[in-house]
Order: C-alpha cells, then sequence, then structure tokens
C-alpha cells in the first residue's frame, strides 16, 4: 500500500496489489448467504412455519435499515484514502472516530425510535399475528446492538482506505462462523428458538465490531483520534454531512428502482414474480464478485486525489476497471452456460424453471451492460464526487421510469427487465460522462 507520509513515495500501481485489496472482500461476501442460509435453516428444524416467516421478515427489516447507513461505508473510504494519500496521518485518525461517532449516533437513534420504525416496517409488510409477534421478538432483541452493527460499516471503510481488506475478511469470517455457532447451540441446544437466532446475533455483531477496533488500532495509535477540537472541526463535519448526504440520496434512489422491480413484477403473477426472485439471485452473485473491484478503485484513486495526481487516477481507474470487466464477462458466460442448471437449482416448481429460463438472456446482458455502472461507482466514491453520483442517479431513476411507462404495457415482464437495464446503461454513461471533470479536479 502507499505509505504514510508527505515526502513517502506512492507504491507502485500494479495487479497484484489490485488483487491484494479485492480478493479478501470476494471471499467476506462468500460468507453471507451461507449465514442466511443458516439462519433459516435452523429455525427451520423447529418443524413450523412461523419461526422461519418471523425470522425472514425480521432480517429483512434490520437489513434494510442498516442498509440505509452504508453511506458510511462509502465515505468513510473515500475521506480516510484521501488523507493517506496526501500524507495527512492526524486526519486519518480522525475520520475514524467521526465515522464512529456517526454510528454511535446513529445506532441510539434507531434504539429511541424503535417502536415507530418497527410499526412503520409492519404497515408496510404486514404479516400473521403469530409471525409479526415473533418478529418483534426478534427485532426488541437485535435494536440493541444498532450502534454496533452500524459501526462495522464504519470500520470497514477505514480498513478499505488503508487496504486492510484481510482484517475485512476476518471481520466477516469470524463474526458469521460465531453467528453460525452460536445459532445451532442456542436453537438446536438450548431451543430457545427465534429469541436464540436474534441473541446470536447480537453477540456476533459486538465481536464483529470489536475485532475490527483492534483491526484498526493504528488510527488510535495517534493521540489525533481524540483530539476533539480537530474531530469535531466545522469544516471537516460540513464536507463528511454533505458527501455522505449525496451517497445516501443516490443509494435511496437505487433502492426504489430495486424494489419496484419486485413490486411491478408481483402485477403478473406468482410464476413470474418467483422467477424474477430466482434471477435477480444471479445479480446478486455478480454483485458479490464485482464488490472487491469496486473497493480497489475506491481506494486506489481516493490515494492518489489525496496526491492529486490525475495520472494515477486514470491508471487505477483503468486497471481496476480491467478487471471488473473481467469479472463481468466471466459471470456473463457462466449465466449462459450454468444458467438453466442454476434455475433448476434454485426453483424445483416446473412453471417456475421454464418462466425463468425465459428471461434468462436478461441476466446474461446484465453484467456487461452494468459493468461501466458498478465500476464508476466506485471511482467515483474514492473521488469524492457525491454530487456527481447523486446527479447522475437521478437521471438514470427518470429513465428507468419512463422506460417502465413506455415498455411495461406493451412488454409486460420483458420491459420490466429491459428498463431495469435501461438504468443500467443510463447510470454507466452519465457518469462516463462526467469522468474528465473528476480526472481534472485531480489535479
Amino acid at each position: 500500500m502507499d505509505a504514510v507520509g508527505p515526502k513517502a513515495a506512492p507504491a507502485p500501481l500494479t495487479h497484484k496489489r489490485v488483487l491484494r485489496i479485492a480478493l479478501p472482500i470476494v471471499l467476506s461476501n462468500a460468507t453471507v448467504p451461507i449465514l442466511g442460509a443458516v439462519d433459516v435453516g435452523v429455525v427451520g428444524q423447529m418443524g413450523e412455519a412461523a419461526p422461519i416467516g418471523a425470522v425472514a421478515m425480521g432480517a429483512i427489516i434490520l437489513t434494510t435499515i442498516y442498509w440505509i447507513f452504508g453511506f458510511l461505508r462509502m465515505g468513510t473510504v473515500s475521506l480516510v484514502g484521501q488523507a493517506a494519500g496526501a500524507g495527512d496521518d492526524d486526519e486519518v485518525s480522525a475520520w475514524l472516530t467521526r465515522a464512529l461517532l456517526v454510528a454511535a449516533v446513529g445506532g441510539a437513534g434507531l434504539i429511541l425510535l424503535q417502536i415507530p420504525i418497527f410499526w412503520a416496517a409492519f404497515e408496510l409488510s404486514p404479516a400473521s399475528e403469530e409471525v409479526e409477534s415473533l418478529t418483534r421478538d426478534y427485532l426488541f432483541i437485535r435494536i440493541w446492538t444498532a450502534p454496533a452493527a452500524i459501526a462495522v460499516y464504519a470500520l470497514t471503510g477505514w480498513l478499505v482506505a488503508m487496504e486492510h481488506t484481510g482484517g475485512v475478511f476476518w471481520v466477516q469470517l469470524v463474526m458469521n462462523g460465531v453467528n453460525i455457532a452460536l445459532n445451532f447451540v442456542f436453537v438446536l441446544g438450548f431451543g430457545w428458538g427465534v429469541a436464540g437466532v436474534a441473541i446470536a446475533t447480537v453477540i456476533a455483531e459486538v465481536i464483529g465490531a470489536a475485532l475490527g477496533l483492534w483491526f484498526c488500532r493504528a488510527a488510535f495509535a495517534r493521540p489525533a483520534w481524540r483530539d476533539w477540537p480537530q474531530v469535531l472541526r466545522r469544516a471537516q463535519l460540513i464536507k463528511m454531512a454533505l458527501l455522505n448526504t449525496d451517497i445516501l440520496l443516490r443509494s435511496l434512489m437505487l433502492m426504489i428502482i430495486f424494489s419496484s422491480f419486485v413490486f411491478l413484477g408481483a402485477r403478473f403473477g406468482d410464476v413470474t414474480l418467483a422467477a424474477n426472485e430466482v434471477l435477480i439471485q444471479f445479480m446478486y452473485i455478480t454483485a458479490y464478485a464485482m464488490d472487491g473491484f469496486a473497493f480497489a478503485a475506491e481506494t486506489l484513486i481516493a490515494r492518489a486525489y489525496g496526491r492529486r495526481d490525475p495520472g494515477r487516477v486514470r491508471r487505477s481507474a483503468i486497471m481496476t476497471g480491467m478487471w471488473g470487466m473481467v469479472v463481468c464477462g466471466t459471470t456473463a458466460v457462466a449465466f449462459l452456460l450454468a444458467g438453466p442448471w442454476l434455475i433448476d437449482l434454485m426453483a424445483k416448481d416446473a412453471q417456475v424453471q421454464a418462466e425463468a429460463r425465459d428471461y434468462l438472456l436478461y441476466m446474461v446482458a446484465a453484467p456487461l451492460l452494468g459493468c461501466a455502472a458498478w465500476m464508476l461507482d466506485g471511482i467515483f466514491i474514492g473521488a469524492g464526487r457525491g454530487r456527481d453520483m447523486r446527479n447522475m442517479m437521478a437521471i438514470s431513476f427518470v429513465l428507468y421510469w419512463l422506460a417502465v411507462l413506455m415498455l411495461l404495457p406493451v412488454l409486460g415482464n420483458h420491459g420490466l427487465w429491459a428498463a431495469l437495464l435501461i438504468s443500467f446503461v443510463a447510470r454507466g454513461v452519465t457518469l462516463g460522462v462526467r469522468y474528465p471533470a473528476l480526472e481534472r479536479a485531480a489535479a
């Protein structure tokens, strides 16, 4: 990684360096679906449907709420990476403290507002009385570690910015491993049911945050992390707030696009809805693989920006973009060749299998058409160009809805898939148009 300090020479940009950043993220992502499967699997051994529904519903509610704080990871990568690139050791430490303060305040706010938040969630997604009761038990246990869960975003962002993605891997591996082990103990061993799943997650989140703090110990080696006049500098807090707000707005628009895709697909019947859900898992596979290289783009661009080196910005963008294209091309070919088998593996209903095959080519096209958007997201995050991300996302958002209005009545579910792919292309094109300005600003 680049050495920190104003006189330090930058480390060379090599493919080995890109892979060293990216691969631990790809491997850590692989543990996420395993945890979800175990959560459902252990309560499934109780022989009742309600506990499964409660765990699934509770996890979705909290995942959605915590996902809103994803801006904290992205913003932290940009701000810390640029400080490291500029050789400002004190700001490298101070930015972590600021991010952890946001996590603490945000988590405390969720704890205080848990009753109205959960009420709103159940109003939007009503369930049976039994499922809702069990879900409330689950939520009221898990919400108490909201500060720790959100802090993991901040800690992950700092580690990615410092190119310590091996630390991110171990945090995720230990956190998910502890969660899985305690699920078996609390649910199958002690018979605690849904509450046992929640308690296991609470313990795992606290351990994950503690381990993340340990991996970030270099930040606490400098007095700047608790130099409160520096940490609470108005200019830096405003800078952080503006960047994180822009990223949040961009992320909300993206979430609305994907949520509307699910809801609009439901209009075409249960079979089509199920087929869409099966195929969207292919996109998650692509995203898990792409994350590592998008993260590499974030940190390398941030460091180049901190050094005010447009040449390194361009080289970082090209090198990480090349790996992004390799991943997207590989997944597209894999979906083309293995798609029917994967569909049969995920869905046993013959109608759903047939329906999913009808739309498989959209998922073959998705990695190819979405590659530019996904990689440019990482590039713009690293450069701290939150306003560009927000504005280009707004254009893509409008184009998506125009495509839905025009294509859905004519092409049905094919029109819905086409609209989603159009939003990918629009995001890639609009961000691409803004890229020269990003490079010029680095100087």
